[in-house]
């Protein structure tokens, strides 16, 4: 097939039809149709961001679970999880800037006194900063909010992304404490998402496929995957988001996460696209893989084993059930075509998807031995791959969210190999 044939016969296939029918807490979903990169205008200026009501009521539900953990505070980083309560974003150096927050009292700030400025332009929640000079420890701040809270012997629980060194100067200042880990608040506040928390990630979802649909019709035999990467990046920009792609051709689709190998697109060739942007905090993650001519029927019959497989895995997304399920099923439908088993290929060599939300991947995995059940609220992919190596892989991917109802989609999965969006 030439390739102004099949850009005639990808262009038409590119609309997405609404979704109706959506209760009022769920994201809206709405049609989307660009034909170049030129065209493009913001989708994210009607965003609206988490309110400073809703972090309250984060920390309100923090404080409860730590209170039923007998976790006296945790400690906060800076990254995700400080930016999820306080709405704070700080990036991590050298210099300790943290939060502290407490079981019963208000949240507060450990900063270089040279920075204390920045963050007061910064905090939206409580007033308590306590500094410290490029001189003086961090750790003894800390220790001393510790004492004010009256915390001399007890608990602390310490977020995930909390670096080794600040954690082990703290314990060494503050050694009569316990330091535990912190996931049995962060997680269970983070997994399950408010309707506000959905509405971004739906708009970043919309994004993500928006720019892909607007760059399938630019590929072109000859073309490097980082040409086309860079293209799918410049969409996203113009749509109004950060966000990318990593791009493989060919034989390189095999590699789960792509190959440094030169690849020069050319006719028979798969293409698989996983990308994803961030908007209001909150991430999308959606992959489509393709075949830039005619697909063969090797393909075709692969590709098919893998939308079923997608299929299954998110039916078996049931409220209460397992997060594991959704792998027992997507993998299965995978090793009954006689492929694997388990994770070997030819076949698929990973999870079937993971949590997703302020970041790409978080909690709630969909993977053997996960029994967590899943609940309205929980955000995740599903994403089985089959990889041939030595040929190529396919991966679809969609990210999917619980309501009381069961599951829905962010974004409707790829129709058919020569139809890559509803």
């Amino acid at each position: 097939m030439s390739i102004n044939r099949r850009n005639f016969i990808l262009q038409s296939t590119l609309g997405v039809a609404s979704v109706a029918g959506l209760s009022s807490c769920e994201p809206e979903k709405k049609p989307l149709e660009f034909s170049s990169l030129a065209s493009l205008t913001s989708l994210t200026k009607d965003i609206i961001p988490i309110t400073v009501e809703e972090r309250l009521t984060r920390i309100e539900k923090a404080q409860k679970l730590m209170v039923e953990n007998k976790l006296d505070a945790i400690f906060l980083d800076g990254g995700t999880a400080m930016d999820y309560f306080t709405g704070i974003r700080w990036g991590t150096s050298e210099r300790m800037m943290a939060a502290i927050i407490p079981a019963k009292g208000e949240v507060k700030y450990v900063v270089p006194h040279f920075e204390e400025e920045r963050l007061r332009e910064m905090i939206k929640i409580g007033s308590d900063v306590r500094v410290w000079e490029e001189h003086e420890s961090p750790y003894k701040v800390v220790a001393q909010i510790f004492a004010d809270f009256g915390i001399r012997t007890g608990k602390i629980g310490m977020e995930e992304r909390v670096r080794f060194f600040l954690f082990d100067g703290i314990r060494k200042e503050a050694s009569t404490l316990e330091y535990l880990s912190a996931d049995v608040v962060t997680m269970n506040c983070r997994l399950y998402k408010s309707a506000a928390e959905l509405a971004l990630m739906q708009k970043a979802n919309d994004v993500t496929l928006a720019a892909f649909k607007t760059v399938v019709p630019l590929l072109k035999a000859g073309m490097t995957q980082v040409e086309f990467a860079s293209l799918i990046s410049e969409a996203h920009s113009n749509l109004g988001a950060s966000g990318g792609a990593l791009v493989s051709f060919g034989e390189s689709t095999a590699f789960p996460h792509g190959s440094k190998k030169p690849q020069a697109l050319k006719e028979g060739d798969m293409v698989l696209m996983d990308g994803g942007c961030s908007v209001g905090g909150y991430a999308s993650d959606i992959t489509r893989t393709i075949v830039f001519g005619e697909p063969t029927k090797r393909q075709r019959e692969v590709w098919d084993i893998e939308k079923a497989s997608q299929a299954a895995g998110f039916a078996a997304a049931k409220l209460g059930d397992p997060c594991e399920e959704v792998d027992i099923a997507a993998r299965k439908v995978i090793t009954d075509a006689g492929l694997g088993p388990g994770y070997k290929t030819p076949g698929l060599p990973h999870r079937t998807g993971h949590g997703i939300g302020m970041e790409g991947h978080e909690w709630g995995n969909m993977v053997l031995g996960n029994k967590l059940p899943l609940a309205p609220g929980m955000c995740f992919s599903v994403e089985p791959t089959i990889s041939i190596y030595g040929e190529f892989g396919i991966r679809l991917e969609d990210c999917a969210y619980m309501t009381e109802q069961g599951a829905k989609w962010f974004t409707e999965p790829s129709p058919a190999i020569d139809r890559p969006f509803v």
